[in-house]
């Protein structure tokens, strides 16, 4: 270890899948000693174990969440506040100025609203000439009806999901091929695919009124461009295949050389002013989500991802010096994720 002095980072979310593997690569960053506080809002929380310190927040969306983080944060004497869910990112980025003296990576609030609302990202995407499904924002049974209809149903199969969500939830492919008696007794719970008559009837016997969007099922190869941004453009990053889907989680990457999948992150990144880490998600030529938040790095020992990002954000290392280490990702550099368990007395 170098002579620079210790540094804790607050990580939010710290149950999230992607957890272990990330306070790992903060604490082994081979420059100095990384004190790691946890937050969640489940006290059955991987980061209660694995943080030096943890603490129960309310949910992302609770109006009081930014403030019992920065509470912490402060008292814990933290230098950074990494937030890993994109339910912690629009109270966070709407507070940062409570923050004094504490760095907190998070885009501003118009970048965090237009990625998260899809139908806002697929309409500027289509704008901009970028490759994004075609799509109808509804809302209820009806309206879905008639949406899956023009979108093709049922000479082909359609989606449909929150206009709001994060990763797969609420996500659902109306497929007129389903086959109800054989995902009944042999598939596991929890199959995304379901015909469309099932998903009328089950919305109109309840009162939701959520925004949804019904769109064209993007298909083909998985991949991700995952990175550190300035506002303007990548400073540093990647894309990555993402493979061999498990409970709704790729359990697989591998780093891929690909300049045209990095212009087009580069646009996207500029056209939202993006800042710090950032995740765009492709199905064949189609992007289907933007996130402006840390997701799952491959990591090497002579790159480590979110250390880079926290000593950018606290003021350690420069645009130009991250942008030097770009020669370093190696192409075929791959992940394998898998289950583990964590064994403790109460």
């Amino acid at each position: 270890m170098s002579a620079l002095m210790p540094l804790t980072v607050l990580v939010t979310a710290s149950g999230a899948p992607g957890t272990a593997a990330l306070l790992h690569a903060l604490r082994e960053n081979g420059e100095r000693e990384v004190r790691l506080v946890g937050t969640d809002m489940s006290e059955r929380s991987v980061g209660r174990h694995l943080c030096d310190s943890f603490h129960l927040v309310p949910a992302g969306s609770d109006p009081g969440f930014a403030e019992a983080v920065r509470e912490i944060a402060e008292r814990e004497r933290a230098a950074a506040v990494l937030p890993q869910s994109s339910f912690d990112l629009e109270g966070l980025a709407a507070a940062t100025g409570l923050f004094d003296g504490i760095a907190v990576l998070v885009s501003p609030p118009e970048a965090i609203y237009r990625s998260n609302d899809k139908a806002e990202s697929y309409t500027f995407l289509r704008r901009l000439g970028l490759p994004a499904p075609d799509f109808r924002r509804v809302r209820g049974a009806a309206e879905v009806e008639v949406a899956a209809h023009e979108l093709g149903y049922p000479e082909r199969p359609v989606c449909f999901k929150p206009v709001f969500s994060s990763g797969s939830r609420g996500f659902r492919i109306l497929d007129p091929t389903v086959d109800r008696a054989n995902q009944l007794l042999r598939e596991r719970p929890g199959s995304v695919s379901m015909l469309l008559e099932d998903a009328v009837e089950i919305l109109a016997s309840v009162d939701d009124q959520s925004d949804l969007l019904v769109m064209e099922l993007a298909t083909g190869p998985e991949r991700t461009i995952d990175g550190i941004a300035n506002g303007r453009k990548i400073v540093l990053g990647h894309p990555k295949t993402r493979e061999a889907m498990r409970a709704g989680l790729a359990m697989y990457f591998e780093t891929l050389v690909d300049p045209e999948l990095m212009e087009l992150a580069n646009a996207i990144v500029a056209e939202l002013g993006i800042e710090h880490f950032f995740n765009i998600q492709l199905v064949g030529d189609h992007v289907i989500e933007i996130n402006p938040r840390i997701s799952t790095i491959v990591y090497q020992h002579d790159l480590n991802l979110p250390y880079l990002g926290v000593k950018r954000a606290i003021g350690e290392i420069s645009d130009g010096e991250l942008r030097a280490l770009r020669p370093r990702i190696r192409p075929g550099r791959t992940a394998l994720r898998y289950f583990d368990q964590l064994e403790f007395d109460r």
